[in-house]
């Protein structure tokens, strides 16, 4: 019997010959095979490197070594430097000796960092440490608790020991290897003068060529000390996007007419593509003109109650003054002609992904989530109408704050189910980071959410050509990213506001007339501004009537803000109280019943535009 459980032991670790290469982003909080390194039963503990970069916080050998804990005469010996002060060229590479060990059943090397100011899980993760543990696992290892000034916090890096037993005879020590934009791993076998099926096969990953992505890590395989011949040339960096570049030769005469010719196609051509901006500029004025006209002579005709065009109360109470609408965006459609292209994937995959649509996966009616090359997407079910009108409306936008649309799977006919696959931002709908009392978001999280869902309905009204009215707005259609910014999501569905997975207070006009216009989007919006301030969730208003009732007026001083504090959500211990008086009041205003009582889109990203803080708005998506 126990000659019998060591070959079952041996069988199922033959799996850890192999450690998998984790592609999800440093900052993701989901965990995947490899996202730690698993230990292995033949090697508990080795002595082995991380790579680390310096940077803008750590520029010197004195500064690195500090952060690791090393001393740095040996610091200096092994990455072939004479000074601890001298300031590193910024991405220069340095050996960093750890001793890895197995804890529990990961990898680790363990460390301390000491918080010196406010900071996230995901910043020191992922911008201290440069992505050498996730986000998740640092979070985890500190049972997730509130980071304060002067915490010691436990940090595992990533790191494994070599399994001598398998295929890669030889192999001495495993590096932990920190990707960035530009690196791959045929670049990475020829800086570490190894095999790129050695790489592929101690990372499982799929030879030749396989895909990696920056901020995150891979394995290197190496049979004796690594050296430092894989450091960055002492060339200039790279430029923005790493895009190629190539040498300037000095132009001959012919070169020189050639540059002529180019220069004056290019002039000419950049004065036809400003006459094609202003056409299209002043068709697109006109047909708003046109429409909004058309939208009053429509309300004048259906209600039966007479609407005077009054003030909104947002202009005279908030910006001091009436806006004017935005003029000066291009309208995609001038782009057209260039092809929209998307994945095909077919059925099978579709229901690898999904776990053959298992029920676990299902997130609400129609809408599954699935794992698509190790990352997390959105699978949506769609008849074959809806999936060719979403397809075309996404065809004609493209923004920042709006989910992409990466993949389609068609039905075999047009009676059977077709399949959209969307990005799957790592935080999930903005409903369940409201819900989340344990991580709560803090107030600049809220209001950059805010401002980064008013700038993506701002593009759908005023940039597009007609413009388009989302119409189906609520917070479990807005999606956070990793970095806490937002893309809106359920874009070009059709009969939106009439659909099952509509939840919410919805604007009356609608209810009352079917009229679908720009403000519906503004009336859904005032409903999420107070659910970003009290985090509750209201299904028919009545709560929210009745909670917002102090903002018309009638308590005293003392009164109107305790019911403002007692309507915020708890979970907020610090918040600037003009702030929330301010996203207060713009609610109200947006979910006033007469449309023509809402400001303008223009309005609240004015009103929104000077909360945002400047530090919040330069985060990397």
């Amino acid at each position: 019997m126990i000659l019998f459980w060591f070959f079952i032991l041996v069988c199922l670790d033959s799996s850890q010959a192999q450690q998998y290469y984790d592609g999800i982003e440093c900052a993701s909080s989901l965990s995947y095979p490899g996202s730690r390194y698993t230990c292995n039963m033949f090697q508990n503990s080795c002595r082995t490197y991380v790579v680390y970069r310096a940077n803008q916080q750590f520029q010197t050998i004195a500064d690195i070594s500090s952060l690791f804990h090393m001393d740095y005469d040996a610091m200096l010996r092994l990455n072939n430097l004479t000074s601890h002060s001298v300031v590193l060229r910024s991405g220069r590479e340095v050996l960093i000796p750890i001793n890895c060990s197995c804890s529990g059943q990961y990898f680790e090397a363990s460390f301390s960092y000491l918080v010196s100011k406010i900071m996230s899980y995901s910043e020191i993760a992922c911008g201290v440490f440069e992505g050498l543990l996730k986000s998740s696992t640092l979070a985890e290892e500190n049972l997730a608790q509130a980071i304060n000034m002067g915490d010691e916090l436990r940090v595992p890096l990533k790191c494994a020991c070599p399994d001598n037993s398998t295929s890669v005879k030889g192999v001495e020590y495993l590096v932990t290897y920190p990707f960035i934009e530009g690196d791959g791993p045929i670049l990475l076998s020829k800086r570490f003068g190894i095999s790129p099926e050695d790489l592929s096969f101690v990372n499982n990953l799929e030879p030749p060529n396989p895909t990696v992505f920056p901020n995150t890590t891979i394995l290197v395989p190496l049979r004796k000390p690594p050296v430092l011949n894989f450091n960055i040339p002492d060339s200039p960096p790279p430029t923005p996007g790493f895009l190629p570049t190539v040498s300037v030769v000095k132009p001959n005469n012919s070169t020189r007419l050639r540059v002529l010719y180019i220069a004056g196609s290019v002039v000419g051509f950049s004065l036809l593509l400003l006459a094609l901006m202003a056409c299209v500029v002043m068709y697109r004025r006109a047909y708003k003109r046109w429409k909004i006209e058309k939208f009053h002579s429509f309300n004048a005709r259906s209600s039966p109650l007479s609407i005077s065009p009054v003030r909104s109360p947002l202009k005279s109470g908030l910006t001091g003054r009436s806006s004017s609408p935005m003029s000066t965006c291009l309208s995609p459609d001038i782009l057209a002609g260039l092809k929209y292209s998307l994945f095909n994937y077919s059925i099978e995959e579709i229901r690898r992904a999904t776990r053959d649509f298992n029920e676990e996966n299902k997130t609400s009616a129609r809408v599954y989530r699935g794992v698509i090359n190790n990352a997390e997407v959105m699978i949506k079910q769609m008849t074959s109408v809806e999936t060719s009108h979403v397809i075309d409306v996404h065809s004609k936008i493209n923004h920042i704050n709006i989910l992409n649309l990466e993949g389609v799977s068609y039905g075999e006919s047009d009676l059977s189910w077709s399949y959209l696959v969307f990005e799957l931002p790592s935080n999930g709908c903005l409903r369940d980071c409201l819900s989340h009392t344990s991580n709560s978001l803090q107030w600049s999280q809220r209001t950059q959410i805010a401002f980064d869902i008013a700038t993506g309905l701002h593009y759908l009204h005023c940039c597009t050509f007609p413009s388009y009215a989302h119409l189906n707005i609520n917070s479990r259609n807005i999606f956070v990213t990793g970095n806490w910014r937002v893309k809106l999501a359920n874009i070009g569905t059709l009969s939106a506001l009439g659909s099952s997975e509509n939840k919410g207070w919805v604007a009356p006009e609608y209810l009352l007339y079917g009229s679908a216009s720009e403000k519906v989007d503004i009336f859904a919006f005032g409903v999420v501004l107070l659910e970003l301030i009290s985090a509750r969730e209201d299904i028919d208003g009545k709560l929210f009537k009745e909670s917002i009732k102090f903002l018309g007026g009638g308590s005293s001083e003392g009164g109107f803000l305790e019911q403002l504090r007692s309507f915020m959500d708890q979970q907020l211990k610090e918040y600037p109280l003009a702030e929330a008086l301010c996203l207060a009041v713009l609610a109200k205003a947006c979910v006033e019943d007469d449309p023509l009582h809402r400001p303008s889109i223009d309005d609240i990203i004015k009103v929104l535009a000077r909360m945002v803080e400047p530090e919040v708005n330069r985060h990397v998506w």
